[in-house]
Parts: C-alpha cells; structure tokens; sequence
C-alpha cells in the first residue's frame, strides 16, 4: 500500500510532463520533456530498488518513502518551468531526493553491510550533483547541457553497478533478492503510467467546449489506453516474474528492466502529449510535430515492448514490426489530414497489434519463458 501511495505522486509528475510537451511541439520542448522524463524515472527506478533491498515493512523505510513523495511533489510542482524560473528548485529537489534518502539510510540502519549500497549511491549522486545544481543556475542552453550530464553520470554509474572507491561495485547477486516483486513494481507503475494518458485527455476534454468531434476524440484516446494495456500484458507482461525468477542472471535481468519500461512510459508520455491537442483541436490540420508525437508514442511504446517480448521469448512477433513500419509511413500523409484522423490512426495500428495477438493466442498453446543462455 505504501508503494501505491508513492506511485499515485508520479502519476501526476507524468501528467504535467505530458502537458509540458503537449504545449511545446518543437525541437526544444522534446528535449526538454526527455530530461525531465529521464530525471523523474531515475528518482522512482532507485527509490524502487531501494525500498526492495531494505524491505518497505521497515519503520525507516516508510520515512524514506515519505521523504521520497515530498520531494517528487516539488519536482512536479516545477515542471512547467524546470528550464527557466524554477531551475534550481527542479534540480535542487532532485538531489536532496537522492542524498537525503541515502544520507538517511545510513544514519537509520545500524547494520554495516546496510550501508554499503547507500553509501555507493551517496558518491555518485554527489558527483552528479554538481553538473545537476549548476544546470539549475545556468540559463539558456546551458541547464539543458548540465543536465543531460548529470543524467549521463546518474544512468551510467547504475549500468556499470555504482563502482565506488574502497567500496566496489554491487555485487551481481545482490540484484537477485527482490527480482520477483520488482517485476510486479513495474508492471504496477506501467498500469498507472496509463493513468497519466486518462488523467490529462479527460481534463484537456473538461476543459474545453464539448463538441462532437471531441468527444470522437475522447473515445479514441480512451481505446489507445485500452490497447496499450492489452498488448503490455499480454504473454510477456504476465510472464515477466516467471522469467526472472527462472533466469540464470535474473540480476541482469532486472538491471534490463528498467531501460525497457522507460521506453513504454516514455511511448504512454508522448502518446498522452498527442491526444491532448487532439482533443483540443480535432479538426485543425496535423502540424509535423504533432504526427510525430501521436505517431512516435506508440512506435516508441511498441520499439520497449519488442524488447520486452525478445527479453522474455527470445523473439519478437513480426505484428511488431509491421505496427512500426505502418505508423513511419502514415506520418508524411497525415500532415494533410485533420488532428482526429492522426489520432485515429494510431488508435487502429495499435488495435492490429492487438488483434494479432488475440489471433495468435487461440491458434498456439501458451508459451513459456525462452531458456536462458
């Protein structure tokens, strides 16, 4: 309950990224809702490891998890302007996110193999803190710059297992003691990712005169979000625990985890992005950007979900393919075409995909997990 509680913060950090790039359809707004999503992810991905390898049942735990929602409030609460007036504050949350919750896990565990981990995290979130603060007194170009390395730093520490002097690197068995329920935590928070697409479609719908071509709208943003749901779980989304815990490196397996659920959130961001202009202007011409963003969302959730699938099965479903190829080639036509039909497009792609897996699932018995090398 305590870890949903946590979740329900990032629903609304999700939704006001997704509106951050809904109102910036250009160049710099993707790269700017990129760092943003990279850094929220980052702050949830650890605080999820975290909390499996101290168990959340523990009282210091609880107080970390609070510690954790406050400051993701905050980060939330700035990201309409992270890039210009609320900067600092946006990177200063970030990492008193980070080293507090650290900082507090050392002084709050009294067994020294406890600290270990922590005291690895507190090293590198201090390396990357400075690029992260001095991003949030810059101005211009130069906070995207800092802070796209500070994210390099905070990533590739975690991929090459936080080496730390006098202390190492994390041992590779010590990804193994929660793989099970970890696989549930995000398969959890892919679930609520999708709220993200609810939440800001119906208040992009609340908020505007109710006509109906948005209405028409609505109804197609709410199918994507059953579609998207459906092809996440089916087979590879419901094997993902079996998998891990029948691997022979399920730490390695749960380190690829994380990269590819971000691209799934990452497609359910851009896909929530699209459909509230959509919504807003369904019968205005689909500007370029526009096609990219409801075009590049499902083509992005379904690039993390082949991944997903090849992670589980050792191979891809060739509808997979086949759903990218189309949504490439729609995108040049749509530019002439009104906001609903891109929205609709992207809708019926997904709905293929869908469908063939419904075909395939009645015409073979139910695969297992692919043996691991």
């Amino acid at each position: 309950m305590l870890e949903l509680l946590l979740d329900l913060v990032f629903v609304a950090a999700l939704a006001l990224t997704s509106r951050t790039l809904a109102q910036r359809l250009d160049w710099v707004g993707a790269i700017q809702t990129v760092v943003l999503l990279l850094a929220i992810w980052w702050v949830w991905s650890v605080t999820a490891l975290v909390t499996e390898l101290y168990h959340a049942q523990r009282p210091p735990i609880l107080v970390m998890t609070l510690w954790v929602m406050l400051g993701t409030l905050l980060m939330a609460g700035t990201l309409p302007d992270a890039f210009s007036h609320h900067a600092l504050v946006f990177a200063g949350a970030y990492v008193a996110i980070h080293l507090g919750r650290d900082i507090f896990l050392v002084a709050a565990l009294h067994n020294r193999a406890a600290h270990l981990h922590p005291s690895r995290f507190i090293f590198w979130f201090l390396v990357s803190a400075v690029p992260w603060l001095a991003g949030g007194l810059a101005a211009g170009p130069a906070t995207g710059l800092l802070w796209t390395a500070a994210l390099a730093i905070d990533y590739g520490s975690a991929w090459l297992r936080y080496p730390t002097p006098r202390l190492g690197r994390v041992p590779m068995s010590q990804y193994t003691v929660a793989a099970d329920h970890l696989a549930e935590r995000y398969q959890q928070f892919f679930t609520l990712a999708l709220g993200d697409l609810i939440l800001v479609t119906t208040l992009t719908y609340a908020d505007n005169d109710m006509t109906i071509s948005r209405t028409t709208a609505l109804l197609v943003a709410f199918a994507a979000t059953v579609l998207l749901w459906q092809i996440y779980v089916h087979r590879a989304g419901a094997l993902l625990q079996a998998t891990i815990e029948s691997s022979r490196d399920p730490g390695g397996f749960v380190r690829s985890t994380p990269n590819t659920h971000l691209l799934m959130v990452a497609g359910v961001v851009a896909a929530s992005a699209g459909f509230e202009v959509v919504i807003a202007h369904p019968t205005e011409h689909t500007t370029p950007w526009l096609a990219g963003v409801i075009l590049g969302g499902p083509a992005l959730f379904l690039v993390g979900r082949a991944r997903f699938e090849y992670e589980v099965f050792s191979r891809v479903s060739p509808s997979r393919l086949v759903a990218l190829l189309m949504l490439i080639v729609a995108g040049p036509a749509l530019v002439i075409a009104p906001a609903l039909v891109a929205g609709l497009t992207a809708t019926l792609v997904l709905a293929g995909v869908a469908i063939a897996d419904g075909i395939r699932a009645r015409g073979h018995p139910p695969e297992q997990p692919a043996p691991s090398m």
